[in-house]
């Protein structure tokens, strides 16, 4: 073997080492953790594989700030909703709080672009990377999370909205410091006695995501029940907004609401 030859060899297995098990994932089997070298740091998620991967849309799931994918997992189970998407529950790293933890102790999202390196952007790069070359639907990426998780939907509407089909925050805020939003479909939910994400907050973003989705002003009403509100977008970027009478919480409704609306904007 020559040294060249050698040289490629060891290089194809260290790429091989740090490449994700994506592949050998079961397919419609249970979630699986899997790792991405990003920036020096290991990363991981937990991640449904459906039967057939070409082309199946995919779900990122962004836990809150202090909270744990698997527990995440556990109250999403958007696998078992939509068998037939990828679904990805990462995890996130040490992150200071906006409200509590100001000494990063707790795991969390990067808040603004730019922040930490663009760490957990690069993450979800490079996640969506393995999973389109695992022939999923390019333009079937969705994005939802909790809280810190939420805002990081809407960072990366704002990031990447090339990449992103459609967002489903749920007690976050939107992002103050960019100044207009692409037209995207989007369903937030808010509960009115927030105290962690004030409503009055969640209720600007709201407002603001429809004036550049260019929404009707009147919404009609939507989901099981009729229990969320769709404003129709003369853009094709509908905003549905659910508001309950509830506080930080992600709603036991809120996994239905989610897959329905990805469902329906994806045109399922």
């Amino acid at each position: 073997m020559t040294r060249r030859t050698l040289t490629a060899s060891l290089i194809a297995v260290l790429l091989a080492a740090h490449a994700p098990a994506f592949a050998q994932v079961q397919t419609g089997g249970p979630l699986r953790p899997l790792q991405w070298e990003v920036a020096g740091a290991s990363r991981t998620a937990f991640v449904h594989r459906p039967v057939r991967m070409e082309g199946a849309p995919v779900v990122f799931a962004w836990h809150g700030h202090g909270g744990r994918a698997r527990y995440f997992a556990a109250a999403c189970a958007f696998e078992r909703l939509w068998p037939e998407a990828v679904v990805v529950y990462p995890q996130g790293l040490a992150t200071k709080g906006r409200v509590s933890d100001p000494e990063g102790k707790e795991a969390g999202w990067q808040f603004e672009v730019g922040q930490e390196d663009d760490r957990d952007l690069k993450f979800f790069d490079a996640m969506l990377a393995t999973f389109g070359e695992s022939g999923a639907d390019a333009k079937r990426v969705y994005s939802t999370g909790h809280s810190n998780g939420g805002r990081f939907s809407y960072l990366l509407w704002a990031a990447r909205p090339d990449r992103v089909a459609a967002v489903a925050p749920c007690a976050s805020q939107a992002l103050e410091r960019v100044e207009r939003l692409e037209p995207k479909p989007c369903l937030h939910i808010a509960g009115e006695g927030d105290a962690i994400a004030p409503y009055e907050g969640q209720r600007a973003g709201m407002d603001r995501a429809k004036r550049d989705n260019a929404c009707e002003a009147k919404g009609r009403p939507w989901g099981p029940g009729g229990v969320a509100t769709r404003f129709p977008s003369k853009l094709g970027a509908p905003f549905v907004e659910y508001v309950h009478p509830g506080g930080h919480e992600f709603p036991k409704v809120a996994p239905e609401l989610i897959v329905r609306f990805f469902q329906e904007v994806g045109g399922e």
